[in-house]
């Protein structure tokens, strides 16, 4: 690829021999990582996969936009930003060169960005350059490991040499020969990984390469895209998750929903409490108004909630899976080394950010998680009323605060002030008026601690990671059709209105 150094200005050789790349080896192959990556998901298979598969999907088209041009433009405008950064990387690299030809990089990439007419052998040659950089990476992500093991081996040496007093000559000598003799042969290992690896090769030289490789690129780009590619993505007076910093937060609360629909059967109180307590103001304000109005024709066994749910948990659950991996992927030099030293640079491109909550309409998003909360009370309501036979369980309140009335959740309607309260109400009403109350916090509240059993508390909370604790059982509770369904928990929810002196609003 000299023959593009030299049109563009640069010189194809080496004009003064620069410095080895050594420590900054690292750093380096990560560049050349990225860069693989880029390139190969700019592939006409996995062009084709994007505007075919990825774009029409239900997830990218019920979060983001059903405007395909827009679409387009969007994904262009990541293809652009993935760019910059391995640009910028690149300006970096050509900074620390010992030849001031490699300095000042951007104004070289400026001017490119004017160039779309392609080379002739331009992708055949790019590829082959990047094949062998990658081969260069290969050995580097296996030096990156030998030298934690030489690490190891050299502190475990020391610390031998340090107890010599604790045994006979003897012992010590035999141990100390035995490490020696590793120590010696690691570091052999080393040395000759370094000459095999980018470590020992000419920063200018791989500078160069990752120029050209940059050219490529920009000329891909606008191959795959066309006009897409020209035009910028409309600004759009809605918030997106991934400019407000949400993504990764949302895409917590999805994963920590559908682990609870597993096993609605048995979920501690303090994981469901995290959820509740985790979820965004907006939806929290929302939750009290949504669980009163929500009805159905008729009730529901625990399968056909599930099914309900999982209209939606099939596309969305997918999209919340690779935010999290997208924020778990390659972003240093230990991540990518420690897959292992068979690296494969296409394993994280097929994780496009489009295909993340990234772009997703932030409004859009709390539509479809409040809907699912509402629909996960309902489920774990009933589950729970199944495991006992039909005999309700009180409602337990998931959200309180000390300023801020109590949320019920319940998904059916209130019921009306005439309805008769049981003798478990009773008795619940008259403990609490016996109890001297704590002013700043609502009665029911002050319920919550009386001395009934675990089930009938009002509200638990925890500090636990929801995410943990329910791995410890994966597989979902089934619950047979044919138990019996019954209506749940309308009294207790009067009860807690009479309390919270709310029951006249509910009333109305």
């Amino acid at each position: 690829m000299t023959n593009l150094n030299l049109s563009s200005g640069f010189a194809s050789s080496m004009a003064t021999k620069g410095n080895k790349i050594s420590i900054l080896a690292f750093e380096v192959a990560n560049t050349i990582v990225k860069g693989a990556n880029l390139m190969h998901s700019l592939s006409k298979e996995n062009v084709q996969h994007l505007k075919k598969v990825v774009l029409p999907s239900e997830g990218v088209q019920l979060l983001i936009t059903k405007d395909t041009d827009e679409l387009l433009r969007i994904a262009a405008a990541d293809k652009r930003d993935e760019l910059k950064i391995f640009s910028g990387e690149v300006v970096r690299f050509g900074n620390r060169c010992k030849d001031p030809q490699w300095h000042n990089l951007e104004r070289y990439f400026e001017k490119l960005e004017s160039e779309l007419t392609p080379h002739k052998n331009l992708k055949e040659e790019a590829e082959a350059v990047m094949m062998q950089l990658m081969i260069l990476v290969q050995y580097t992500a296996e030096l990156y490991h030998e030298f934690h093991a030489l690490d190891r081996f050299e502190q475990d040496y020391r610390r031998k040499a340090q107890e010599e007093d604790t045994s006979n000559a003897t012992q010590r000598g035999d141990s100390l020969a035995i490490l020696r003799a590793e120590l010696k042969s690691q570091r052999k290992h080393v040395k000759s990984l370094k000459k095999k690896s980018l470590w020992s090769k000419i920063l200018e030289e791989v500078t160069e390469k990752l120029v050209d490789i940059m050219h490529f690129l920009h000329l891909e780009i606008h191959a795959a895209f066309g006009c897409a590619d020209e035009e910028r993505p409309t600004k759009n007076t809605h918030q997106r998750l991934g400019s407000a910093g949400l993504a990764l937060h949302y895409a917590n609360i999805i994963t920590q929903i559908d682990t609870l629909v597993t096993r609605s059967g048995s979920v501690p109180p303090n994981t469901r409490d995290a959820l509740y307590h985790g979820l965004p103001p907006s939806i929290k304000s929302a939750l009290r108004f949504k669980l009163l109005s929500f009805s159905l024709k008729e009730e529901l066994t625990v399968p056909q909630i599930k099914g309900e749910m999982e209209k939606t948990l099939q596309w969305l659950v997918p999209m919340a899976a690779n935010t999290t991996k997208v924020h778990h992927g390659f972003g240093w030099v230990g991540e990518w080394a420690n897959t292992g030293s068979d690296i494969k640079p296409a394993s994280q491109v097929d994780l496009l950010r489009i295909e993340t909550l990234y772009h997703a309409d932030k409004e859009r998003t709390e539509a479809y998680i409040l809907e699912l909360v509402v629909w996960l009370h309902y489920l774990v309501s009933q589950s729970r009323s199944a495991a006992n036979g039909g005999v309700r369980s009180p409602v337990k309140s998931p959200i309180h605060s000390p300023n801020q009335k109590t949320i019920q959740l319940s998904s059916h309607k209130p019921s009306s002030p005439s309805s008769p309260l049981t003798v478990e109400d009773r008795e619940m009403l008259r403990d609490v008026s016996k109890r001297k109350l704590t002013p700043g916090i609502s009665k029911s509240q002050e319920f919550a601690d009386t001395g009934l059993s675990k089930y009938h508390r009002l509200s638990k909370s925890s500090s636990h990671s929801p995410i943990n604790e329910t791995r410890k059982n994966p597989f979902p509770i089934r619950r047979p059709s044919s138990v019996p369904v019954f209506d749940f928990d309308i009294d207790r929810m009067k009860a807690l209105d009479v309390i919270d002196r709310v029951d006249t609003i509910r009333g109305a």
